[in-house]
């Protein structure tokens, strides 16, 4: 049982989403003796024109469906829900965001946003301030954490489940903050969590469709303003204009659909988002494969600093990427890293995180393929 010096139970604050991981997370806790208050944070208060499709997702009027799920999880396993209200914090920290990087021609990583700032930072300071006392704050999520002897560091690792890890999410997380976080399903796999929720007759909550979508429609143009998407140019490396783009923000590094580019042959890729010029670069897809890459805005949490000389790790340029075996050095406040084997679509606004095995050495934002 967790229990203070003081001899009372120590207390775990639980983002509850109404989903299968964050119940089973919330359950495990209990069942360890930790007291338990659930936090559900509300971000949505109808200002962008979103229309309620049924569809799940962060960001849209849906949210009613999953505060009301939350409320129902925590009745199930007894324990008081809080909903935060954050829904100013949230457009000022992740929608602005969002919306400048991609009107610098950038893709950003609203998800790792989010969770940097918001659910550990704005969540936590907000119930705090309202009045609730935890320790720990615990989520859902796929991932471990552990403190280093030998360096004084709480380390971020990878959760077991390799199909399901989400550390790359957290990469943004700084060891102080680790340091309060517990991660309940980090040994477990994905199998595993939902058989638990059928043991406690979860069924519902096991057979539950996952949502990972940023936002509850299909076009993130809803997200920006009445001229943020100008048309312009098409065109490939050498110059040569291929036809009219949408506007820069509908664009991401990589992509093939919605180009709208005739002539057979070949299929054309985005090779580069040109926003000082409203260019589109685009090319065949063997020039998306580059060797090299500067990350910067770093984020340190196995490593306490820049290293004075060039190290070996393994390089995340991407959620879904396998992580590449790279040199890297650092210079200028920069990583620069040159993978052993050409990467496909290394793109300017995605976060690169770089492992030692299991843990997160540090996480940068890819400024460019180099």
């Amino acid at each position: 049982m967790q229990r203070h010096m003081s001899g009372r139970r120590k207390i775990a604050a639980v983002g509850l989403s109404g989903g299968v991981d964050s119940a089973v997370a919330a359950w495990l806790l209990k069942r360890a003796g930790w007291d338990v208050v659930g936090l559900t944070m509300s971000i949505w208060d109808g200002s962008v024109p979103i229309p309620d499709l049924g569809l799940s997702g962060c960001f849209g009027p849906g949210e009613a469906r999953d505060l009301e799920a939350a409320a129902d999880v925590a009745a199930r396993l007894g324990i008081e829900h809080r909903v935060v209200r954050l829904a100013e914090e949230y457009k000022q920290t992740v929608l602005d965001y969002f919306r400048e990087e991609y009107l610098a021609g950038r893709t950003p990583n609203p998800c790792v946003r989010c969770n940097q700032r918001m659910k550990f930072g704005f969540l936590l300071a907000q119930a705090r301030a309202q009045g609730v006392a935890f320790d720990r704050f615990a989520t859902g999520h796929y991932a471990r954490t552990r403190f280093d002897e030998a360096s004084g560091r709480w380390l971020l690792l990878r959760g077991q489940d390799a199909d399901k890890d989400q550390s790359y999410f957290l990469s943004r997380l700084k060891p102080e903050q680790l340091a309060e976080l517990v991660f309940p399903l980090g040994d477990l796999r994905k199998g595993e969590v939902k058989e638990i929720a059928r043991e406690q007759g979860w069924d519902d909550l096991a057979g539950k469709d996952e949502s990972q979508d940023f936002i509850e429609c299909a076009d993130y143009a809803v997200l920006f303003r009445p001229g943020d998407a100008r048309p312009g140019d098409f065109v490939t490396r050498d110059g040569t204009v291929l036809g009219q783009h949408r506007g820069v923000i509908r664009y991401t590094i990589g992509q093939r659909k919605g180009l709208e580019l005739g002539g057979g042959g070949t299929p054309w890729y985005v090779l580069e988002i040109d926003a000082a010029r409203n260019r589109v670069v685009v090319g065949p897809r063997e020039e998306l494969y580059a060797r090299d890459l500067v990350a910067a805005d770093l984020n340190w949490i196995g490593l306490a600093g820049p290293p004075e000389r060039p190290f070996r790790c393994a390089v995340q340029i991407r959620q879904r990427h396998r992580a590449a075996p790279a040199a890297v050095s650092a210079e200028n406040g920069r990583l620069i890293v040159r993978f052993d084997e050409p990467q496909l679509s290394i793109t300017p606004g995605q976060i690169a995180v770089f492992y030692d095995g299991d843990a997160v050495l540090a996480s940068g934002t890819i400024e460019k393929p180099a």
